[in-house]
C-alpha cells in the first residue's frame, strides 16, 4: 500500500519559525510546530533546489554542501538527501535508498490546469493525466529524480 502524505501548503507558517536560508542549522522543536517534513532522495541538490523554486514556488529552508538541502512551502518542509547526505546511506542489509517510487507529497492547487500548461512549457515529466473524481483532480508529476508529486484541485463547493 503506498503511502500519500497529504499536505495543506499554507502560507499561514511565519518566516520567522524558520531557519535562516542557507544556515544549516535546525530551529528549535517549539519553531517547527505544525510544520510536516518528508525527506527525497535526489542526486543533485542544485537541480533540485532549482526544481522545487522555481517549478513549485518553495523556499530554501536550509543547505549543506552539495549533499543535503530542505525547502519549504507553508507547512511542509522537503529534506533533499544527495549523494553523500547521511539520510541517503545504504541500509544494514546494503539496499540502497533511490529516489522515485510511488509515495508522494500531494500539493493543492487553486488552478490545477494553469499550473499543468506552465509545468509543460517548462518540459516538467507527468505520469499520467489529469484523474477526476468526487474528490476533485489531479495529475502526478516528477522531480529531476523521478520523485513523484501530486497537484490536486479540490471539487468546486
Amino acid at each position: 500500500m503506498s503511502f500519500v502524505a497529504t499536505i495543506l501548503a499554507s502560507s499561514a507558517q511565519s518566516a520567522s519559525a524558520r531557519s535562516p536560508a542557507g544556515t544549516g542549522a535546525n530551529p528549535p522543536a517549539e519553531k517547527t510546530a505544525g510544520v510536516v517534513s518528508v525527506r527525497y532522495q535526489v542526486t543533485d541538490i542544485d537541480r533540485s533546489l532549482a526544481f522545487y523554486a522555481e517549478q513549485l514556488g518553495f523556499q530554501l529552508d536550509q543547505r549543506s554542501g552539495t549533499a543535503f538541502a530542505s525547502v519549504l512551502l507553508g507547512n511542509l518542509r522537503l529534506l533533499l538527501s544527495g549523494p553523500g547526505s547521511s539520510g541517503s546511506r545504504a541500509m544494514p542489509n546494503g539496499q540502497k535508498q533511490e529516489p522515485g517510487g510511488w509515495n508522494r507529497v500531494l500539493i493543492y492547487v487553486p488552478d490545477l490546469a494553469a499550473r499543468i500548461r506552465s509545468l509543460e512549457q517548462a518540459g516538467v515529466p507527468f505520469r499520467n493525466s489529469v484523474e477526476t473524481g468526487p474528490g476533485g483532480s489531479q495529475i502526478l508529476i516528477e522531480d529531476p529524480d523521478g520523485n513523484p508529486i501530486e497537484l490536486h484541485q479540490p471539487p468546486p463547493r
